[in-house]
């Protein structure tokens, strides 16, 4: 599991698109906290907040990932290596969850220089330091679970699909369902605003990001993610 791991994460950065999308995630998000105009601009809005910051990773995660993961079994497939991936002594489940932690562990490396925005924050505040650092801390944490369900989903796409551009789409296509669709369905009108909204990604991260850490939105998050990685397991079984 630990070699499967390790060969994840050394083919993401032995890859040159794999610093790009880390900087991609990491400019995208400056030039909208700092640059452009609009109500994600700290200097814009009058505020030294940071929570502008985990709103527009929410979405730009729901695609940047995909890019991450598409090729995770695709390539293992189109390549032949899948067959030496199957006779190694570890079992399908562990095979999964070692691609999982990997591709969290890019995730944190990812997210770890985006302490520079927190910080900056933190200085422009009146008086400094006047920033919320336990939401701060708890948005985080929505992020990283986010980021998780997001990555299940990638894994699943890229073994279902076995393309690493179909693989991008449909994963990208779930990712915004889950994030925008059950609220636009919850929306459209009085008859479906009975709570479909709670089957979507952007109730349960939005409470995380107020400070509120809520065991359903634990739950939501950990199911999700879980129930991708198991049916990612039951499709390497039989592909």
């Amino acid at each position: 599991m630990k070699a499967i791991f390790n060969k994840e994460i050394q083919s993401f950065f032995s890859n040159p698109v794999g610093y790009l999308l880390v900087i991609s995630f990491l400019l995208l998000n400056g030039l909208m906290l700092w640059v452009f105009k609009g109500s994600s601009n700290v200097f814009y809005s009058g505020f030294a907040d940071i929570n502008a910051f985990f709103s527009n990773s929410s979405w730009i995660l729901a695609v940047l990932i995909p890019a991450m993961t598409m090729k995770s079994f695709a390539d293992e497939y189109n390549n032949g290596t899948i067959e030496i991936l199957k006779t190694l002594p570890v079992s399908h489940t562990h095979i999964v969850l070692a691609k999982f932690w990997a591709f969290m562990v890019v995730i944190f490396i990812t997210l770890t220089p985006s302490l520079v925005f927190v910080y900056s924050t933190y200085q422009l505040g009146n008086p400094i330091g006047n920033i919320d650092l336990g939401s701060t801390l708890t948005s985080y944490f929505g992020l990283a679970l986010l980021a998780s369900t997001y990555i299940g989903i990638g894994l699943f796409s890229s073994i279902v699909m076995l393309n690493n551009v179909s693989a991008f789409i449909l994963s990208t296509i779930i990712n915004f369902t889950l994030y925008f669709g059950f609220t636009a369905i919850e929306n459209v009108s009085e008859i479906t605003s009975s709570g479909w909204g709670n089957f979507g990604i952007t109730p349960h991260f939005e409470g995380m990001t107020r400070g509120v850490i809520d065991s359903t939105d634990l739950i939501y998050f950990i199911s999700l993610t879980l129930a991708f990685l198991v049916w990612t397991k039951i499709k390497l079984d039989h592909v």
